[in-house]
């Protein structure tokens, strides 16, 4: 059986829930039986995230999504790149760093995001291939993952997907906000691991 990392955040900067770890909460209200699946709550620091990354990649899983919220986007968004740079919104990006020394400017997922992003749409989800996941934490995530597996010679194939805000995030904004129902993330979220347990061996 495949084995599959799932990952979300916990709250940071101005908002008290993280609407990725809303809609894992959701989705382990109902797990399917395939695939086998780990979920874990990553914390919001370069360094913490990085050495529980590194951790949980090295039990071995031919799998990892990562969530992340994106407030103001409106639909599910797979990232595709990772880019080997990381900074906050308080630096400018002149101060931003690598996130390894001597590595690869970008890694690409080999993960079939087009058809995946169909799929999902298909269920009623707006969702479609993002190829920036920014320079914050979510970047690193992927740019991380893929990087140790190929350090590593691990198997393990890496997205990350971007969640717009859930509606309980906010009821007491001034503006309008775009929001995606937390049920609709957590089933384009069992969307995907239906489709990679359906893959052939090869993408496993």
């Amino acid at each position: 059986m495949k084995r599959v990392l799932i990952t979300a955040f916990e709250p940071y900067d101005r908002w008290p829930e993280n609407s990725s770890w809303l809609a894992l909460v959701e989705l382990t209200r109902e797990l399917p039986e395939r695939p086998q699946i780990v979920t874990r709550r990553y914390p919001v620091h370069f360094e913490k995230a990085k050495t529980k990354l590194f951790e949980d990649l090295s039990t071995g899983f031919d799998y990892t999504i990562h969530l992340g919220q994106a407030p103001g986007t409106s639909r599910v968004q797979l990232e595709a790149v990772g880019l080997n740079v990381g900074g906050n919104s308080g630096q400018r990006p002149d101060e931003f760093r690598v996130l390894v020394e001597n590595a690869p400017v970008a890694y690409r997922t080999n993960l079939p995001l087009g058809s995946w992003s169909e799929k999902i749409r298909e269920l009623g989800i707006p969702c479609q291939v993002s190829y920036h996941a920014g320079t914050y934490l979510c970047n690193a995530m992927l740019y991380l993952s893929q990087h140790f597996a190929r350090q590593n010679n691990w198997a393990t194939k890496s997205v990350f997907v971007h969640l717009p805000l859930a509606p309980k995030q906010v009821l007491l904004e001034r503006q309008d906000v775009p929001t995606l129902k937390t049920e609709d993330a957590a089933r384009a979220i069992r969307e995907i691991l239906k489709m990679i347990d359906d893959a052939e061996p090869m993408l496993a």
